[in-house]
């Protein structure tokens, strides 16, 4: 794990530029106005499989809610591993325990948790309709309270049949897509399938900000949600997920292109700052 502490637009800008020197950083980047420390990383500089410690894999084929259609496996390269510097979530369609595709559902579950901070990635995502992509968040205590009260953010959500435009959104019991009353809100980004783009939130114990290439485009605000717990369920740890999702109720809206696959998402770094 490398630990660093930014003071400056400087340090920061140096670090994010040695991984993605295409990325043009605002000066006026909330991010680099405050010290963050660096708590957690994988810049995934291991060829091979996802490293063990920070990673687990959620396992199955059973639509995930969504009636998505792949079947996520459990330490398979052909649909995660790390090679030339970059993780690779593929999905692939192949018959696989009753489905007709494959992909992988990377968690930091068990392993590491965070209460606040800003949460960033820097990805390359996949094309074509039925791809649906996402980097998210879900409260810890799912397992005790269920979904939706365990609270979800969705740092990052892309559908293939809208290509360019990019999904920041939380769920919560009162608030959630079951309900069609979540919070959310878009932003177009022509190059998200050809280039890397870094997708972050900055939260804390009053607001969730989302962001792309650091322009900050939604917040939501727990004075406005509410403080109860089924609208702000904000106030735990969450983990990390990373997947790429075929189909499904909202990939799947305009059918499934079966002559696209294999579809990757390619992640160069994950970053957890507080």
């Amino acid at each position: 794990m490398k630990t660093v502490v930014f003071t400056s637009l400087l340090t920061l800008t140096a670090l994010l530029a040695f991984k993605a020197p295409d990325i043009t950083l605002p000066a006026d980047s909330s991010a680099r106005s405050k010290a963050y420390k660096l708590v957690w990383s994988d810049e995934f500089e291991v060829p091979g499989l996802p490293d063990a410690k920070k990673w687990g894999y959620e396992v199955g084929g059973n639509g995930w809610g969504n009636n998505e259609l792949e079947y996520y496996t459990d330490r398979r390269p052909e649909n995660a591993r790390i090679e030339n510097g970059k993780l690779i979530i593929e999905a692939r369609k192949e018959d696989w325990q009753g489905n007709s595709y494959t992909s992988a559902r990377l968690v930091t579950k068990g392993k590491a948790e965070w209460k606040y901070g800003r949460i960033e990635a820097l990805a390359r995502l996949p094309s074509g309709r039925g791809t649906w992509p996402a980097i998210w968040m879900l409260g810890s205590d799912i397992s005790k309270v269920g979904w939706p009260r365990c609270g979800e953010i969705d740092i990052m959500e892309h559908v293939g049949f809208d290509e360019g435009v990019i999904h920041g959104t939380i769920h919560t019991e009162a608030y959630n897509h079951a309900k069609k009353t979540q919070k959310g809100q878009e932003v177009p980004i022509k190059n998200a399938i050809t280039d890397f783009h870094l997708y972050a939130i900055e939260w804390n114990t009053n607001k969730i900000d989302f962001f792309v290439d650091n322009q900050k485009y939604y917040t939501v605000e727990k004075t406005v949600l509410g403080n109860d717990v089924a609208q702000w369920p904000f106030e735990q740890p969450f983990f990390l997920i990373l997947n790429v999702a075929v189909g499904g109720g909202w990939g799947g809206q305009k059918g499934v292109d079966e002559s696209i696959w294999p579809q990757r998402m390619e992640v160069d770094y994950v970053r957890v700052y507080q």
